[in-house]
């Protein structure tokens, strides 16, 4: 019965993602328009000698922060708002079941995120090199980092409180999250600043399994791991169910 309500539940949770425009703006549109935009224009200046090489991994790292995070976290608040997590909990769908749900959710949409991503740069020349299997487990790790973060702003504050700072947040670590443009490119400070955020360690990460004879990046992968326990522990602390 609780595998059926979990299936069921995930069933209405992709039904309502792919009904939120917004949703699709934030977790698929600006990603793929960012890989397209500066791939052409070729503004990434790195020591690789294509930009697409450097921006798949970035892209990559967006999509997960656009959806696990910006599209997970404001949906959640506003059903946190209207009363539908209240009552939910009056059906057999347990709390586990319904985070189970959620998170189903964000996993088989950003299947179908890097499917398109990586489909994309490939026809923009990207060649896929290095540690594929490798690079799907940071991806998970980074969505379990990211959905703490935005379960924790929905199950804190006021729906419009959410919304803003998490679109807010999604600004601050694109610009500081090495997605688009090298993190050496900041003034020093920002650059150890945004170090230590789950952003950079998710998109340096994955550059260091994704391209070819690069270094991995064993500091921000411990820096990605602490979020992806503290953020998930935070948010099971704090979380109310009700506004």
């Amino acid at each position: 019965m609780k595998a059926r309500a979990v299936t069921a539940q995930t069933r209405v949770e992709m039904l309502l993602t792919v009904r939120r425009g917004e949703s699709l703006l934030v977790t698929l549109a600006i990603p793929l328009g960012i890989l397209v935009f500066f791939t052409k224009v070729d503004a990434v200046n790195t020591t690789l000698p294509h930009p697409v090489d450097f921006l798949v991994p970035g892209v990559l790292a967006l999509a997960v922060m656009s959806s696990a995070m910006v599209s997970l976290g404001i949906a959640t608040g506003y059903e946190r708002r209207y009363g539908v997590l209240k009552r939910l909990g009056s059906t057999p769908l347990t709390r586990a079941g319904l985070l189970g749900a959620k998170t189903l959710n964000v996993l088989a949409f950003e299947v179908f995120q890097t499917i398109a991503i990586v489909g994309t740069g490939i026809a923009l020349g990207w060649d896929p090199s290095g540690g594929l299997v490798a690079a799907v487990s940071l991806l998970l790790l980074g969505t379990i980092a990211f959905a703490g973060i935005g379960m924790l702003l929905a199950g804190t504050l006021r729906a419009e409180a959410n919304l803003a700072i998490a679109n807010g947040l999604f600004l601050v670590l694109l610009f500081l999250g090495g997605m688009a443009y090298p993190l050496y490119k900041l003034p020093d400070v920002l650059e150890t600043f945004a170090k230590a955020l789950p952003a950079a360690a998710l998109s340096e990460t994955l550059r260091g399994v994704l391209e070819a004879g690069r270094s991995f990046p064993t500091g921000e992968l411990a820096v990605l791991v602490i979020w992806a326990i503290a953020a998930p522990l935070a948010a099971a602390r704090w979380f109310r169910w009700e506004e």
